[in-house]
């Protein structure tokens, strides 16, 4: 993502266009480059502002690398406002309230000559920058009038660009499905509740965590998600009257059913009885105690969510951030309007900065008046689905109501962190669906061979949280068990399958239909749910698992290059999984940093070989001392990991040595991402209310019939949508030889790792080029900027 795009976590708003129109530009005399018309020595001043947030540094040096044809110098304002009126280091700090401090500001921009500003902050920062722009004009006639600048110096100055970028751990900016540093807020929290989950199974303890969240309840209500917890409290829907006596008879039928532990998640601005109080000092403790007799221990988070290592996501959203706001400015003119850089699904996009801070102003006022269905409304579909999933799977037991009908779940292919969080809402959500629920275990194989076994709620009460899977996988196609297969789906009873898992997931999917033809027992609705760390499902832009393989080699690269610290110049050369698919190199080449990143989609020869190599022993014998080149494990059948080594090894005699890690498959181990537990409960529930409608549809007389191609579908993220697609039309979208889509967002991605590497790479600015238009350009290393 995000990012994870980050698919898992948006809100959805209605906005004017989703981008501005670029604005045309004369032809170039040097072709491609529009070298005359954006200006000489035109300089962007970035400033970061409001509470601190994970990644929001990121956009920085990424701003300062877009090469522009006038290579424009890039001065970095630091402390919000600070830095502009005096001078200060970059930082961050609320301020720029006053016309007094709005007024130095201006003289010191003027005095620089700087008409293009990037904010990175919250909606209290955007709106203030954009207060600035507006009184631009004034300010410089006041301050040319008293002499603090000259006549050059304002008509030099006599128009000021603003572009924002929202930094909010808080996720509560509308326009945008995810703020910097919210995904990096995310994990600081879960490693602390499953921490702490440790020790409360021990004990048979109750926790209550409070995490941040003033005005909203996002990072609460993703942690309940993410970890099962039993009560959230959020801002925007306060609990009724009788949330006491309800809260207690949950944590009492919890423990009744065998579970050692309860969690209640707490955000900082929740209310409660909707009267607008605070909760104060926290009353849930003496509640739990007084009324149950529970251990109880109470946990402030507190700033600790602010800190720590930008996850992977937060790297990548920063940087595309940075990217698109220099595309911005180098494109903007004296009319074009304040813009905000947002995320929308898997693109960054410019929208309305005032519209979007509108919006969320709304959603406060909407809490202050008490109207919180409008507030929950507001804050986008997607943080209603995440609240309805959550009262869904945080019910006690399923309802006593019997659909009368069988579904079973089984997991295809390669483990991956996230299958069993889809696994747990399956199985609930079918629960509450009145279905009965078969767990099958080591995928088609295990149904062949009848290893299958009816799953309650409980089984799957804390399966969030944990990596691989729990029912078991394997990569056995079913084509060669039909008739296995076929006997025990009529044995037990199965009226629907959902297959969770990858690439052979989809295949045994495909395989399923063309069965039907020749055994009737296939003829039941089927649901495939990508989850796999390669991300080579067609018809999805992400899969359940690669967040958190992704978050793991961008931990390891860190951890590598630090060991170089102190020592002399090296270079990395690491090899990652994916099979054919370049997904995890280059996302990780991306969040770590890489100089080079090799992949099977993108081919590169000899010469592009050498050519890299040149360049990173350029950047050797300056400053540098650490260089990183990954390699998907399939890329090249010739150039391999050990010749890539070889050769790095050999032309950099002197300036540098190399080392080589192959990552192997710790990347499919290790506990979920917040983002894959979160993708895959919402994933799992969504798969389960499609299947419902789908008996329903196809039952007649008690008896399911379907053999349409719509029955048998493959659910999958495309940009901002889950949509479920026939597995036969996905057909045509698939390179089956190299187990790939044919066509892969991601791949327009692929010039900003080049950027940030500071290849001289061409960028074209004209109304109808942009950064996908760089796809399809053979991108060739030049000499280092």
């Amino acid at each position: 993502p995000p990012i994870p795009g980050n698919p898992g976590f948006s809100s959805d708003f209605s906005f004017p266009a989703p981008s501005p129109p670029r604005p045309k530009m004369p032809p170039s005399p040097e072709g491609s480059r529009h070298t005359e018309t954006l200006g000489v020595g035109k300089a962007i001043a970035v400033l970061t502002s409001g509470g601190d947030a994970q990644g929001k540094g990121t956009p920085t040096p990424q701003i300062s690398r877009i090469p522009n044809p006038r290579d424009p110098k890039i001065p970095g304002i630091q402390n919000p406002v600070l830095g502009m009126t005096l001078g200060g280091i970059l930082g961050s700090r609320r301020d720029f309230r006053t016309r007094e401090g709005r007024l130095r500001a201006a003289r010191n921009l003027a005095k620089r000559g700087i008409t293009n500003l990037c904010v990175i902050g919250g909606d209290g920062s955007l709106t203030g920058a954009d207060t600035f722009r507006a009184e631009w004009g004034g300010l410089l006639a006041e301050l040319l009038k008293t002499g603090g600048i000259t006549a050059e110096e304002a008509q030099r100055s006599s128009y000021l660009n603003i572009v924002g970028m929202v930094g909010s751990i808080d996720n509560d900016f509308c326009g945008t499905d995810m703020t910097i540093g919210t995904d990096s807020a995310l994990h600081r929290i879960m490693e602390i509740v499953d921490a702490i989950t440790t020790t409360a199974q021990s004990h048979q303890r109750t926790f209550v965590l409070e995490v941040m969240g003033r005005h909203c309840g996002y990072l609460a209500l993703i942690t309940a998600l993410a970890c099962g917890a039993d009560w959230v409290f959020i801002p925007e829907s306060p609990p009724k009257d009788d949330w006491e006596e309800h809260l207690c008879r949950r944590l009492a039928e919890t423990r009744d059913g065998g579970s050692r532990l309860n969690i209640i998640i707490v955000a900082e601005g929740a209310i409660d009885n909707g009267d607008g109080g605070t909760r104060g000092n926290n009353p849930f403790s003496p509640l739990v105690v007084k009324r149950l007799g529970y251990d109880t221990r109470v946990t402030i988070l507190g700033h600790v969510q602010r800190g720590g290592t930008p996850s992977a996501f937060d790297r990548i959203l920063a940087s595309r951030m940075g990217v698109e706001a220099v595309m911005a400015l180098l494109e903007g003119t004296p009319d074009t309007p304040a813009c905000v850089v947002s995320l929308s699904g898997n693109q960054a996009v410019r929208l309305p900065l005032m519209e979007c801070v509108q919006v969320t102003k709304d959603v406060t006022t909407a809490m202050n008046e008490g109207r919180f269905e409008d507030a929950v409304k507001l804050r986008g579909r997607s943080f209603q689905n995440n609240w309805n999933v959550y009262k869904l799977l945080a019910h006690i037991r399923p309802p006593a109501t019997k659909s009368g009908y069988t579904v079973a779940v089984m997991n295809v292919g390669a483990p991956a962190a996230g299958m069993n969080a889809a696994v747990r809402a399956t199985v609930r959500i079918g629960l509450i669906h009145g279905h009965r629920m078969l767990a099958v275990h080591d995928g088609f194989e295990g149904l062949a061979f009848g290893m299958v076994e009816e799953i309650g709620w409980n089984a799957v009460g804390s399966w969030t949280g944990l990596g691989g899977s729990k029912l078991g996988t394997k990569r056995t196609l079913p084509k060669k068990y039909f008739e296995e297969i076929s006997a025990n789906i009529s044995k037990f009873g199965i009226h629907a399958l959902i297959i969770i898992g990858g690439f052979e997931a989809f295949m045994g999917g495909m395989e399923l239909v063309e069965g039907r033809a020749r055994f009737e027992e296939l003829c039941i609705p089927m649901c495939i749910v990508p989850a796999t760390v390669s991300n080579n499902v067609p018809g999805s832009d992400f899969s359940i698992g690669a967040d958190t393989a992704l978050n793991t080699i961008t931990t390891t690269c860190d951890l590598i290059k630090q060991s170089a610290a102190g020592t002399k110049r090296r270079v990395f050369i690491i090899e990652t999984m994916g099979g054919f698919c370049g997904y995890l190199a280059t996302m990780a080449g991306l969040a770590a940093g890489a100089d080079a990143a090799y992949i099977f989609e993108e081919p590169f020869s000899s010469r592009d070989l050498q050519a890299n190599v040149d360049h990173l022993t350029e950047k050797m014998k300056t400053t540098v001392k650490r260089g990183l080149v990954l390699r998907n494990e399939r890329c090249n059948e010739n150039y391999t990991t050990d010749f890539i080594y070889n050769l790095y090894s050999e032309e950099g005699k002197g300036v540098f040595d190399c080392r080589k890690n192959v990552l192997g498959h710790m990347q499919q181990g290790g506990s979920p991402t917040p983002f894959d537990r979160n993708f895959g409960t919402k994933m799992g529930a969504k798969a389960v209310a499609w299947i419902t409608g789908k008996i329903k549809e196809c039952s007649r007389h008690g008896r399911i019939f379907a053999n349409t191609a719509d029955s048998a579908c493959l659910l999958g993220m495309r940009k901002r949508s889950l949509v479920f697609q026939p597995i036969a039309e996905l057909r045509q979208q698939t390179d089956f030889e190299h187990r790939i889509p044919k066509e892969q967002w991601w791949l327009r991605l692929r010039p900003i790792l080049k950027i940030l590497a500071k290849y001289n790479t061409e960028l074209d600015t004209s109304e109808t080029a942009h950064l996908e238009h760089l796809t399809r350009k053979v991108l060739v290393p030049e000499a280092p900027l």
